[in-house]
C-alpha cells in the first residue's frame, strides 16, 4: 500500500508502517504548504492509496 503522511504527523512515523507498505510524507515529496485541494489532486496523480492526517479542516 502507497501511504502518504501530512506535514503536521512527526516524520519518524514512517518507520511504524513496517516495511510491506512504500511511506512518503509530504516534505519527502516535496509537496509542503500545498493546499488541501491541491494536495489531494497530487496524491491521487501520484496514485497514493491512503493520506494519514490530523488536520481537522480537511
Amino acid at each position: 500500500m502507497k501511504i502518504l503522511l501530512d506535514e503536521s504527523l512527526p516524520r519518524k512515523l514512517k518507520n511504524d508502517f513496517g516495511i510491506d507498505h512504500e511511506v512518503w510524507t509530504v516534505r519527502d515529496k516535496g509537496w509542503l504548504s500545498k493546499k488541501n485541494g491541491e494536495l489531494l489532486k497530487l496524491m491521487i496523480n501520484d496514485e497514493f492509496e491512503l493520506f494519514v492526517t490530523a488536520d481537522q479542516n480537511l
